[in-house]
This record gives C-alpha cells, sequence and structure tokens, in this order.
C-alpha cells in the first residue's frame, strides 16, 4: 500500500510484513518489494538495495513509527514507513570557494572549515559544498559515492574547526580505519548554558530520536557506544567555555551529551534553549550559529604511520560571544 505524496514533500511509501517475508533483513525485504512501493508512484522506478540503505541512515525508514536498521529483521504484520528522498547529484561541480588548507600533501589534505559550509552535496544543499571547494583546488580519489570523494568524517554546518580529508584510495582506508577504532585525537570547544565547575564525563547509547529522525538522543534502549569528556576552561556568570575531548564520534555527539547533561550549547537550534539573560543573548546574537569548534585533530598518519597533530583557534564570531559574556554592562 501507498500513501499519496504530499505535494512539495518527499514521496512517502508504506507496507506492512507478511508472513511469509518475516525474519528478513530489512534491506533485503525493501529491495525484494521495490516495484510494488512505488506502484502508486507515476515515474518513480524501484529504489536499489543500496538507495535504501542510505535512506536507511539518514533515518527515512522507520518500522511502527520507530527508527530502523539495514540490518534489523522485519516480523508479520510490522508497519514499515519509507520517505524517499532525490539520488544524490551523480557528479560534484568544482567550485571556487575560499579553502583554508592547514596542511596538506600527496594523500591527504587537513582544512579549516568555517562555519556556514555543509561539507557535501545533499537534499536542499545541492552545491555550494566543501566537497564543491576540494574539486577545485585539490584532486581527490574517486568514490562509490561521487558527492562524498575523500570524506571520511563529517563536521555540522554551523561548526567551524579542522578536518582531514584523503587525497588517495590508501589515505581514505587507512583514516576510516582509525575512525573505527577511535584512534583519533579530537578536541572541541564549546559556549554552554550555565556554570559547570567541575569535569565530567558522558557515557551511554547514542541513537536517532525515537519520534524526531533529526535529532539523536542519549535515552535510548539500542544504540552505540558514546563517550565525552567535557572540562570546563572559563566560567561567565550563566555560561562556561569547555573542552570537549570525544572517545568515539557519534554524530551531534558533543550536543546530545551537554544538552542531555543540563549544559546545551549556546545558540544550539536543536538541542539548545532559549537565552534567558541580557549577557547570554548578547552573546548568542554576537556569534549568530551554535558555539562550537573543532580545536583540535590528531591521528598517526594513515601512510606514513607517524603522528600528526592540527589545531586552529576558534573564528572572530566565537570570541566575539565571549567578549560579550566578559562584558560586564
Amino acid at each position: 500500500m501507498t500513501d499519496p505524496p504530499v505535494p512539495g514533500d518527499a514521496p512517502v511509501i508504506t507496507t506492512v510484513v507478511r508472513e511469509a517475508d518475516a525474519g528478513e533483513r530489512l534491506d533485503r525485504f525493501l529491495t525484494a518489494q521495490g516495484a510494488d512501493l512505488v506502484a502508486g508512484h507515476r515515474g518513480l522506478q524501484p529504489p536499489s538495495r543500496a538507495t535504501f540503505q542510505r535512506w536507511l541512515s539518514e533515518g527515512r525508514v522507520t518500522v511502527d513509527d520507530r527508527p530502523a536498521r539495514a540490518s534489523d529483521k522485519v516480523r508479520a504484520g510490522a508497519r514499515v514507513r519509507v520517505e524517499m528522498a532525490p539520488p544524490p547529484p551523480s557528479e560534484v561541480v568544482p567550485q571556487d570557494i575560499p579553502l583554508d588548507i592547514v596542511f596538506e600533501d600527496e594523500h591527504l589534505v587537513v582544512v579549516h572549515k568555517p562555519a556556514g559550509l555543509v561539507v557535501h552535496p545533499a537534499a536542499g544543499h545541492p552545491d555550494g559544498t566543501l566537497v564543491n571547494a576540494l574539486r577545485f583546488h585539490v584532486a581527490l580519489p574517486a568514490a562509490s559515492d561521487p558527492t562524498r570523494p575523500g570524506i571520511v568524517h563529517r563536521l555540522d554546518r554551523d561548526t567551524s574547526g579542522v578536518m582531514v580529508v584523503a587525497k588517495t584510495d590508501r589515505a581514505r582506508e587507512g583514516l576510516i580505519a582509525r575512525f573505527k577504532l577511535h584512534d583519533i585525537e579530537r578536541a572541541y570547544l564549546a559556549i554552554v548554558h550555565g556554570v559547570l565547575p567541575h569535569p565530567v564525563t558522558y557515557e551511554g547509547l547514542h541513537g536517532r530520536h525515537p519520534s524526531d529522525r533529526k535529532r539523536f538522543t542519549g535515552r535510548v534502549a539500542q544504540g552505540k557506544r558514546a563517550v565525552t569528556h567535557v572540562r570546563p576552561l572559563q566560567m561567565f556568570a550563566d555560561a562556561t567555555l569547555v573542552e570537549c575531548t570525544l572517545e568515539t564520534g557519534r554524530t551531534h555527539q558533543v550536543r546530545v551529551h551537554v544538552s542531555e547533561g543540563g549544559h546545551p550549547i549556546l545558540a544550539d537550534p536543536i538541542y539548545g534553549r532559549s537565552a534567558r539573560t541580557p549577557r547570554l543573548r548578547a552573546a548568542s546574537q554576537a556569534i549568530g550559529r551554535l558555539a562550537l569548534h573543532a580545536r583540535l585533530l590528531g591521528f598517526r598518519h594513515p601512510v606514513s604511520g607517524q603522528p600528526v597533530r592540527f589545531e586552529r583557534a576558534p573564528p572572530e564570531d566565537f570570541a566575539a560571544a565571549l567578549a560579550a559574556l566578559m562584558d560586564a554592562g
């Protein structure tokens, strides 16, 4: 069965699992049902298994209104809902967007990504991304997903800071292995609401929010392990500058941990809260975006094996927010 498409939105398709399909992997079940699922939508082709897997990773698939994984086994009677998305562009166009290159050799490039720059093309951001800029300035390897060549990790659009991008397949494979092993040194600076007088470690499960696919939460029964160490650097009357050191690198990890710990990041539009004092409002207006900066990235070079470490101080908007917090007026 299918739901009618909503004008202006991605088409939505739904189905109910039959007894004969019970126990099948969700991605395989959806692939097998592809032709039937799109039958009510003129012009749509049955999605491939890779497409279903991409939609699953983006949180576009739910089973009985809960986020699902590709490897989940379906059960008879379960209602599967898929919010379809347009295919990614087949080629990323090089664009002359300025890049702050921190380091570059034949295997990798480290850049200081500014706040406001999306890492790679996606729905709503077909170009004007970091990958478009990299395509212009740097030779990148071929990739199974042409929208993400060389990309091994990401920063949110409104997060500034250091990122590493692979220029060769060998470097890409080596960096991916290090990220999977959590053998990467990463430290962020953040301005959080409230006074945090002592270091704290947040550790627990991390997964998609059960009712909002754009959010993540630690309040889940199943998920991936996530660990963040938070250390106060400077306390103000109603905020704290903190350093967040990551043991793991889950999507929105720092934002979720400090928010659910009672100290959301200043000006965070998803996990934050409104500024309750004139000083906080001034700081929020001064930065105009999420007060989060990836200060440090360290790892062993994927080819030479030598330890490398890259740092960048926070940009002017971050410094302006700190100045507003110090203003006693």
